[in-house]
């Protein structure tokens, strides 16, 4: 059972999310927050496996919100729910370890599919703005947010795994990487944690951004 916990400050947004995600027999809604201080005490009673959460609230936002819990409960994953307007705050979650990117009024079968990938270690940016989050990672990336990883790491990266990197940095949720690269969403997930090892970073998020840094995102799949 997964689970969730809901951080918005609409109280329509947060009664429809429970009623709608309600209808899942693999969920939990065990709480629903109006304020990011709020949501970080509910964090802490419940331990939710994912946190819906809205970006833009009153007093502690949506990135403030997501840097505490990834950084006192680095287990639960956190799904940014915004509109198109919202970039240098959602920019600033991913940066702080959310696991996702959605718009308000993507389809139940999306927004639960983004639960079940986020639970299971992966991440969902909506495609619509897949290509903006790239384009924005790789403005980071030349800036003193790059990430950095040792030579040393790099060279121990096989080229299977290059082909992964590339696909996570092109936004991919591990099922369309499995189905891209035919194998299994199981090995996917499984080279990623391998991968994240080899180069001691934190996260998918990193792994996202150093790969639009190193230019693999634009690379053929053949020079890999």
């Amino acid at each position: 059972m997964i689970k969730v916990l809901i951080a918005d400050d609409q109280e329509l947004i947060r009664q429809s999310l429970k009623i709608v995600l309600g209808v899942n027999q693999d969920m939990e809604i065990v709480g629903a927050a109006a304020s990011g201080e709020e949501a970080v005490h509910l964090v802490a009673k419940h331990k939710p496996d994912v946190v819906l959460m809205d970006i833009r609230m009153p007093g502690m936002d949506g990135v403030e919100c997501t840097s505490i819990i990834k950084e006192r409960y680095p287990q639960t994953k956190v799904i940014v729910l915004t509109t198109f307007d919202d970039d240098e705050y959602v920019f600033g979650a991913l940066k702080n370890g959310a696991s996702g990117y959605l718009l308000k009024g993507s389809s139940l079968s999306d927004l639960s599919e983004a639960i079940r990938t986020a639970f299971h270690g992966g991440a969902m940016i909506n495609p619509n703005i897949a290509t903006k989050v790239i384009r924005q990672f790789s403005s980071m990336a030349k800036g003193a947010s790059g990430i950095q990883v040792s030579e040393r790491n790099v060279r121990q990266i096989s080229k299977s795994e290059w082909q992964v990197i590339q696909t996570v940095g092109q936004g991919m949720s591990n099922k369309e990487i499995a189905r891209e690269l035919c194998l299994s969403e199981g090995t996917i997930r499984n080279s990623i944690s391998n991968i994240l090892s080899k180069l001691e970073l934190r996260d998918r998020t990193q792994l996202a951004i150093w790969a639009v840094q190193t230019g693999v995102v634009r690379s053929s799949i053949f020079e890999l």
